[in-house]
């Protein structure tokens, strides 16, 4: 029988990726791929957070940026600017940010959850905060960044 010490506690698996000064990830069973940015068609009256669609493989891919989406000053894009493309739920979405920096794992004791003060980034797409060295990571809850409603204006698209 395993004493209480020689278990091993669950891991999650984030991609890290840097919006604006601050690191950010996600789980990364949710992430199908990270892409360069490409041509993006423009989508009229979508919100103002989506960029457009692309042509991924075929399928029409709607692409939001993520600074927009949480209401972060913009940028141009750069050389290190990439698309995570992630699954929520049924729906496929590209997700704009600055530069993905790593694939890391984390214990899970080692996530707190959402601190309740206030934010830059609004606390009802935050997860939790990950201590990963002398690094805080922000948790994106992606199944939070679209509301339902949003999700059904990407389905049109």
């Amino acid at each position: 029988m395993l004493e209480a010490d020689e278990i091993v506690g669950a891991e999650v698996q984030l991609v890290v990726f840097r919006l604006a000064s601050e690191e950010y990830c996600v789980d990364i069973q949710q992430v199908r791929e990270i892409i360069k940015v490409q041509d993006i068609t423009k989508v009229p009256k979508a919100p103002k957070f989506i960029e457009g669609v692309i042509n991924l493989r075929g399928q029409i891919t709607p692409i939001l940026d993520l600074r927009r989406r949480l209401d972060l000053p913009e940028t141009e894009w750069g050389e290190d600017t990439r698309i995570i493309v992630t699954e929520l739920e049924k729906n496929i979405v590209g997700m704009i940010v600055d530069a993905v920096m790593e694939v890391n794992r984390l214990p899970e004791k080692d996530i707190d959850p959402t601190p309740t003060i206030s934010t830059e980034v609004g606390s009802e797409f935050i997860k939790g905060v990950g201590k990963l060295g002398d690094r805080l990571l922000i948790l994106l809850d992606l199944q939070k960044v679209l509301s339902k409603n949003e999700e059904k204006e990407l389905e049109k698209i």
